[in-house]
């Protein structure tokens, strides 16, 4: 086995896409339901390279590797949750203040427990880093050798606790409160004598439905209808959207009809188009002018596999596939407006791409001095993570789209940290036994575990008790607050996806990472 630890040590790029092929096919396995997902890339990498240590093999993976896949990751789910985190940004106070506390929280267990587990402060420091996993934070405490080993030692802890709370997250996640209601289509004949106009008919509901077909006899034609129709008695309405809303709006209408006007086919027709036309992405649906122009209607929006009512704010991405009403003649000239290319679902958009992380990696550098005298930066992971949220809020610039496609977006992020995760359990599978040799770790592994779980328990409890979150969204929050991508994707991996997990993530992210460089230039003073 030497032998082979010898050769994969003089082959770093072998060595990383070993362990990303077998720490994913590990990966796979479940027990009971739960599998690591990417996570198990980590711990095979940590578990490898410290079997070639103790052969007296030092393995590496060139750090390049891992700064180059962290940023890439933050910088795609930065930009496809731009729009979404700014947007939870002005309702979201109490959920960073629940999360700074229990970070903060963290920061005072490290210090009040070291004496009692017969720790220096430095190792405490280093340990702290490594319970919240975060490597800035251990730089501003002033990244000595000895709170390296703590760091390496609590690092895996940190992963591995906070997992373990989001399974408890998880495990009501049907009963989450903040649901969406499914997406239905009713037919209802109007009974109403005020003779509302539909966009009237449409803000009563808040804009979670869309009146997609109107027939104005029995035997009539269907038509797209405008915001400025009026609905009279006996009209026979195509109510598509949020299931309690188009319940609510067939209340107010009238009755559930018999008829199916989505089965007549004569005049209307409808189709799902992909949006891959570069002119129309970044701008809302109501920009379009469908109605006017083609006398035609977008009635939903997937993003994902996430599908979402087209009202008229809506901004249109990259890859987004829409479902289009129209007239049958028109439904190929509106296919073709709107693009209609699989392209539109995989271009990275390499201009926005390259700009956006040359961006990221320029506003991480910027460095600023701490007490303890070294020098801090937010990093390039952060920093492309704010660049990438900005621009995934922006749309476009001019003629510049600066979003990505939802798909490729989640192919780059899921990439970038497979690299990150081989590169990072390299180097700390060989700092893991240094602290075996010394006979430290158990010390280092029981302070870890103490401030992992106690930013996890209280960003639990905080969330659920002052702030009601579902337990799909509060699974992304202890991913965002602990900062970890593996976190992230393990939640993802247990949810298909589900965008609420993405939200309570980038919504606490880049305050946690910054928070934690904080406390660790605190930790630092005390040295």
């Amino acid at each position: 086995m030497t032998a082979i630890f010898t050769f994969l040590a003089t082959r770093p790029e072998l060595l990383t896409f070993l362990l990303v092929g077998i720490g994913s096919v590990v990966g796979l396995a479940s027990i009971r339901g739960v599998a690591l997902g990417s996570a198990a890339v980590l711990f095979l990498a940590i578990a490898f390279s410290a079997w070639a240590k103790a052969a007296g093999v030092d393995l590496a993976i060139p750090g390049l590797v891992a700064n180059v896949g962290l940023a890439l990751f933050c910088f795609a789910v930065g930009i496809s949750s731009g729009a979404s985190f700014f947007h939870a940004l002005r309702r979201s106070t109490s959920v960073l203040a629940v999360s700074f506390f229990a970070i903060c929280f963290g920061g005072v267990v490290a210090f009040a427990l070291a004496k009692p587990f017969g720790l220096t402060l430095e190792q405490a420091a280093g340990t702290y880093a490594g319970g919240v996993t975060n490597t800035p934070a251990l730089v501003a405490a002033g990244g000595s050798a000895e709170a390296t080993v703590g760091y390496s030692v609590a690092y895996i802890f940190g992963v591995i606790g906070v997992i373990l709370v989001i399974n408890l997250a998880l495990r009501k996640r049907h009963e989450d409160a903040d649901t969406p209601s499914p997406l239905i289509s009713l037919d209802v004949r109007v009974e109403r004598t005020d003779e509302p106009t539909i966009g009237d008919l449409e803000a009563e509901q808040n804009r979670q439905i869309n009146i997609t077909r109107i027939r104005r006899t029995e035997s009539g034609p269907s038509a797209v209808p405008a915001d400025t129709d009026v609905l009279q008695v006996g009209d026979v309405v195509t109510v598509d959207g949020a299931q309690t809303h188009v319940e609510a709006a067939a209340t107010a209408l009238g009755h559930r009809s018999s008829h199916r006007l989505v089965l007549d086919r004569r005049y209307l027709d409808f189709r799902r188009v992909t949006i891959s036309q570069p002119a129309i992405v970044g701008i809302p649906i109501s920009d379009l002018k469908l109605e006017e122009t083609y006398n035609a209607t977008i009635a939903r929006v997937r993003r994902g596999d996430v599908d979402m009512v087209a009202n008229p704010q809506l901004v249109l991405q990259l890859g987004d596939r829409v479902r289009v009403v129209a007239p049958r003649d028109q439904i190929p000239v509106v296919s073709a407006y709107l693009g209609d290319s699989s392209r539109g679902m995989s271009n990275i958009n390499p201009a926005a791409l390259g700009i956006g992380m040359a961006l990221g990696f320029a506003l991480g550098s910027i460095t600023f001095p701490s007490p303890s005298g070294a020098s801090v930066s937010l990093g390039g992971a952060l920093g492309c993570l704010i660049v990438g949220l900005v621009m995934g809020y922006v749309g476009r610039v001019g003629t510049v789209i600066t979003t990505l496609p939802f798909t490729a977006s989640t192919v780059l992020s899921e990439f970038g940290l497979l690299l990150f995760l081989a590169q990072a359990g390299v180097k700390g599978g060989s700092m893991v036994t240094q602290a075996f040799v010394s006979g430290t770790w158990l010390r280092f592994v029981g302070l870890g575990a103490c401030v992992t779980l106690g930013v996890a328990l209280v960003t639990y409890f905080g969330q659920r008790s002052i702030n009601k979150m579902g337990g799909l969204r509060l699974s992304g929050t202890l991913a965002g607050t602990q900062s970890h991508p593996a976190l992230l994707s393990y939640a993802n991996g247990r949810t298909d996806f589900d965008f609420r997990v993405s939200d309570g993530y980038t919504t606490v992210y880049p305050l946690a990472m910054i928070t934690k460089i904080v406390v660790g230039t605190v930790l630092g003073m005390f040295l």
